[in-house]
């Protein structure tokens, strides 16, 4: 570790360098990347730098061990204990900051909510869900862009999809990706029997337009007129947008927008990073031989969570997490539980990198 750490401030050292230079000052582009390179060190750089600086005052403290005064060798002691306890803490800080960094943690997300099973109640459940994601993405101070939305007639979403914009949006809530499960008693349930309903979550991150190129040719583009539940008209011109990617056979549709242009706008961004994350699984399935432990950790097609509603309760089945306050983490308070999430597949992610 000591010489990974030795190799990330050489490299820390020679960004400084080059971003004194003036040549790099001149050219913005070039300046802005060295600077996040220099930026994403950092933290490693201090946390070294600190426990540099703690190695020496240890060593200081064993010489005063061999001191002719008793009363300077115990207090020497002493501190040599506090000193200990801090640099284990240090050294693991240094082992979790020496992980490396998903990508895209830093990006903006398209959060995509579909009803599964259950019906009109899988279906107000997702309006559910989405409401908890907008109230945690304000409390984070994030931006909630609706890109796509399939409503129903009594307020439930077959399908919803925004765009969220902040600072470690991805990072905050990749972990949501999954099979959602809510066990409640509907409205519309006479007899009082609780139903079992699914709704799936997918999260995407943004992907930019140089990481993901679309041609003209690799897309059909389809005009209609916009429909509300039920399927009856809701604008009299073909400002809804269906764009078909022909080598994957990927469709996305947007409808929300007035605008025929804005529609395409956003069904383009969506149809991007449905690819990106694709391009992403792909690769994924040719690593799967070498992340067997992870297998039934991150799946889609598993279930992640239930939300119990007369138990006031939800438990995320990953982590075994569980926390008696459904109504407050409805209401966006998800902190405990993404904070669980992360420290887990960090875990995963350090012993699969000691291993």
């Amino acid at each position: 570790m000591l010489e990974k750490l030795r190799s990330v401030e050489e490299k820390y050292l020679e960004l400084e360098r080059k971003l004194s230079d003036p040549d790099a000052a001149g050219d913005w582009q070039v300046y802005r990347k060295l600077g996040k390179e220099r930026a994403d060190l950092e933290p490693v750089v201090v946390k070294y730098r600190e426990y540099q600086k703690t190695k020496t005052e240890e060593e200081e403290n064993r010489g005063l061990l061999a001191d002719k005064d008793p009363e300077l060798r115990a207090l020497a002691q002493e501190e040599l204990a506090v000193l200990a306890k801090r640099l284990v803490a240090i050294e693991e800080e240094l082992r979790k900051l020496l992980v490396p960094k998903d990508p895209n943690d830093e990006k903006n997300i398209f959060l995509e909510i579909r009803a599964g099973t259950g019906g009109e109640e899988a279906a107000l459940f997702a309006a559910d869900l989405f409401r908890m994601y907008c109230k945690y993405a304000e409390d984070q101070g994030w931006r909630v862009e609706m890109m796509s939305t399939n409503a129903t007639g009594v307020g439930g979403y077959k399908e919803v999809i925004a765009l969220i914009e902040g600072k470690g949006a991805y990072s905050r809530l990749k972990y949501e990706a999954g099979v959602h499960r809510v066990q409640r008693v509907p409205a519309t349930e006479a007899s009082g029997r609780i139903h079992t309903s699914a709704v799936t979550v997918a999260v995407l991150p943004e992907a930019e337009d140089v990481e993901i190129e679309i041609a003209n040719e690799d897309i059909r583009v389809d005009v209609y007129r916009s429909s509300g539940p039920g399927g009856q008209s809701v604008n009299t011109t073909d400002s809804a947008v269906r764009i078909t990617h022909v080598p994957t056979g990927l469709v996305v549709t947007c409808q929300d927008e007035k605008s025929q242009h804005k529609n395409k706008a956003k069904a383009m961004r969506i149809l991007r990073a449905r690819l990106r994350d694709q391009l992403e699984e792909e690769q994924e399935a040719q690593r799967a031989s070498e992340r067997k432990g992870m297998v039934g950790t991150g799946d889609r097609s598993e279930r992640v969570r239930t939300y119990n509603f007369p138990q006031n309760r939800v438990t995320d089945h990953r982590v075994g997490v569980t926390l008696y306050r459904l109504d407050g983490f409805l209401e966006g308070d998800l902190k405990e539980m993404i904070d669980a999430l992360a420290s887990h597949f960090q875990s995963l992610a350090l012993s699969k990198r000691d291993a």
